[in-house]
């Protein structure tokens, strides 16, 4: 078997190559990973189309792979850090038939990268929602918001602060920022958040944990944003509080913060869940946005790939729903990975980077030159199927 791909009809014109891979995390972003085996294909093959849709799976990164979209327009708002320290957030604007749609990245605003030290109890998203807001502002009729990299486990509520909430304490007195404010929480106040946009707010993870408990947000993320076993236990027991006030206060805008993926972000998913948002599998939702499936339909092959692949990538990630997406349009599939870590008896051919390289530190010193290979060595591969390895 060959990287022929479909049977293609006389005249049909040159081949068509999707290349279609996530970041390789630490090395490449998804755009400079698609464009490096891009480069690397059209060296070999400059007779074929290829046709580049950087992805992403809801997190960081997704709006650099956005970013790449046609007609996408790059925008930035000042809005208020973590620690309330002003930052200035990217964000894109797309351009679709339901109308504008904003695509807001978390880490943008929010990130735990841009603290000087971990800030557990007073970090807040804040600055999240002013990017919102400024986004709606611009006129965006739909919003895709990733929400991965955050510094914070404040349940969302810096974030619907922004957009019109209020949180109060028992005397009536704003509490502050941060889930340290929640432990004072007393009452919540929602008729003032700014309406959904007309197409809704997708709130992109990939992540299935619930708001609070054993695996919540605080549980699971807290330790890796610095909070010692106490302050774990604290914000925990903060964001169920808050939780518990939105229930019993404003019943018609409860949602179920023990459903999957509300933990997201620190809680970030439940609060915009509260406004109204909807959570979605962020490598879908890219999936969709970038146009992947029409892509599909004129291509003779894919190719996409990731950093590492093993038996985590089947699971939410961009190398499964690229493959769903694939065969659901009859489309072979081409793996371009780090490093691959599981059967890859689905793909038509898989390429591993550290095998090309020689060792995983050469290829993660110079991904891009592999990348490249990796696109030149799948190039010569595309009508006889040859061994994966050797120089390319």
């Amino acid at each position: 078997m060959g990287l022929r791909g479909r049977a293609r009809a006389k005249g049909d014109g040159p081949m068509r190559v999707v290349i279609a891979p996530d970041s390789f995390k630490g090395t490449a972003s998804a755009r400079d990973a698609a464009a490096a085996l891009a480069d690397g294909w059209r060296a070999v093959a400059p007779d074929v189309d290829v046709d580049v849709r950087a992805m992403a799976d809801g997190g960081e990164g997704t709006l650099d792979a956005l970013g790449a979209a046609p007609g996408a327009a790059q925008h930035a708002a000042r809005v208020s850090g973590p620690d309330s320290r002003a930052v200035d957030a990217a964000w894109v604007m797309l351009v679709g038939p339901g109308g504008p749609t904003a695509v807001i990245e978390l880490a943008q605003s929010s990130a735990i990268t841009s603290l000087d030290a971990p800030t557990p109890m007073d970090a807040h998203t804040l600055g999240l929602g002013e990017t919102i807001a400024a986004a709606l502002d611009a006129g965006a009729r739909r919003l895709l918001v990733a929400v991965g990299g955050s510094a914070s486990t404040d349940g969302g509520s810096g974030a619907l602060r922004a957009l019109g909430a209020r949180f109060v304490d028992a005397a009536g007195a704003e509490v502050a920022l941060g889930a340290r404010g929640l432990e004072s929480l007393d009452r919540v106040t929602l008729d003032g958040l700014v309406a959904l946009p007309p197409g809704g707010v997708a709130v992109l993870t990939d992540v299935a944990n619930p708001l609070a408990g054993p695996c919540g947000a605080a549980v699971t993320y807290g330790p890796q944003k610095g909070a010692s076993a106490d302050q774990i236990a604290r914000m925990d027991a903060a964001l169920a509080g808050l939780a518990r006030l939105v229930s019993a206060q404003w019943p018609e805008r409860a949602v179920d913060p023990d459903a999957p993926g509300m933990g997201a972000a620190g809680g970030t998913a439940y609060g915009l869940a509260v406004w109204g948002a909807q959570l979605t599998p962020g490598a879908a939702a890219v999936a969709d946005a970038v146009g992947l499936d029409a892509a599909l339909a004129r291509a003779d092959l894919i190719v996409t790939g990731e950093g590492r692949f093993d038996g985590q990538s089947w699971h939410g990630k961009v190398v499964s729903e690229v493959s769903r997406r694939a065969a659901a349009a009859g489309v072979p599939v081409a793996l371009v990975a780090g490093s691959i870590d599981a059967p890859v008896g689905a793909f038509a051919a898989a390429v591993s980077l550290t095998d090309l390289a020689g060792s995983s530190r050469a290829a993660r010193t110079d991904a891009l030159a592999w990348l490249r290979g990796a696109g030149r060595l799948l190039a010569r591969m595309r009508w006889s199927m040859a061994p994966v390895s050797g120089s390319p």
